[in-house]
C-alpha cells in the first residue's frame, strides 16, 4: 500500500474508505467492464447503500463522542442537607422565570444555610423554541462545573439571545466569557445524554400536572402564591417550622 493509501486509512473517514474498498471487491469481479450500462442501477444502488451506511456510522461515532465523559448531576444551591427543599421547574426562555431568578438569588443569600434549592428543566417547547437549546447550553457548561454561571447568563441576557436569529452564537459567547473549553462545550451541546436528561425533567413536570413556569415544590408539595412576598413567606414558615420541630 502506498504512503497516500496509508494516510487515507488513518483519518476521520477511515471507516468510509474501508466500506468503499470492501464493496469494490464485489464490483470489479462482475462483468461491468463488458456491459456497464447493464449494471448501472446496481452500481447506483450500491453507492446509495454505502452512503447510508457511512452516514449511520458517522452519526453513531459523533453521538458517542458527544456523550463521552458526560455526567448528569442534580443542580443544587444552598445546604444540601437542609430540612427544607425548594425545587424550581423552569424554562430559560420564560420571561417570568427570568424575573424570578434574582429573587431566588436573594433568598439563597439570606436563607441558604437552611434551604436546599434545586433547579429542574421544564422547557415549554410549544411557545419557547429556544428553551431546549438554552437548557443544553447550561448542561454543557455544567460538564465543566459552570452550570449556575451559565444559568445566570442565560437569564440575565434573555432579552438578547431570545431575539437573535442565531442564539447559538450568544451561547458560545457566554461559554467563552466563562472560560470554558470551547471544543468540549460545542461537543456536549449535541450530547443525547444531556437531551435525554432534559426530557426526563420535562416529563417529571408534566406528570406533576405543571402547565406553566416557573413552578415550585416546597418539601414535595406544589406551591400556590400570587406575589413574591407570599412565596417568600411560605418558605420562611417552612424553615421556622423545621427548626421548631
Amino acid at each position: 500500500m502506498t504512503d497516500l493509501q496509508n494516510s487515507l486509512w488513518t483519518g476521520v473517514h477511515c471507516n468510509l474508505i474501508k466500506l468503499i474498498w470492501i464493496c469494490g471487491c464485489f464490483i470489479y469481479p462482475c462483468p461491468i467492464l463488458n456491459g456497464m450500462k447493464k449494471h448501472f442501477w446496481k452500481i447506483v444502488a450500491l453507492v446509495v447503500l454505502i452512503l447510508i451506511g457511512a452516514s449511520v456510522l458517522y452519526s453513531k461515532q459523533t453521538t458517542e463522542r458527544a456523550n463521552e465523559g458526560v455526567v448528569i448531576e442534580t443542580h443544587i444551591k444552598g445546604n444540601p442537607d437542609a430540612a427544607v427543599t425548594l425545587v424550581e421547574y423552569s424554562d430559560f426562555e420564560c420571561p417570568a422565570c427570568a424575573q424570578f431568578s434574582p429573587y431566588i438569588k436573594d433568598l439563597m443569600v439570606e436563607y441558604g444555610d437552611d434551604l436546599r434549592f434545586e433547579y429542574r428543566h421544564f422547557p415549554l417547547i410549544n411557545i419557547h423554541p429556544q428553551a431546549v437549546p438554552a437548557a443544553r447550553a447550561a448542561e454543557a457548561a455544567g460538564q465543566q462545573g459552570k452550570f449556575w454561571e451559565m444559568h445566570d447568563k442565560l437569564f440575565e441576557n434573555q432579552a438578547v439571545w431570545t431575539r437573535s436569529s442565531s442564539p447559538s452564537v450568544a451561547f458560545n459567547q457566554y461559554a467563552e466569557e466563562l472560560g470554558l473549553d470551547m471544543g468540549k462545550f460545542k461537543l456536549h451541546l449535541n450530547s443525547t445524554t444531556i437531551t435525554d436528561s432534559i426530557n426526563t425533567s420535562f416529563n417529571d413536570a408534566r406528570e406533576r400536572n405543571f402547565t406553566g413556569t416557573p413552578s415550585f415544590l416546597l418539601n414535595g408539595e406544589k406551591m400556590e402564591f400570587s406575589t413574591f412576598e407570599e412565596f417568600k413567606e411560605a418558605i420562611i414558615s417552612a424553615i421556622e417550622a423545621s427548626k421548631a420541630s
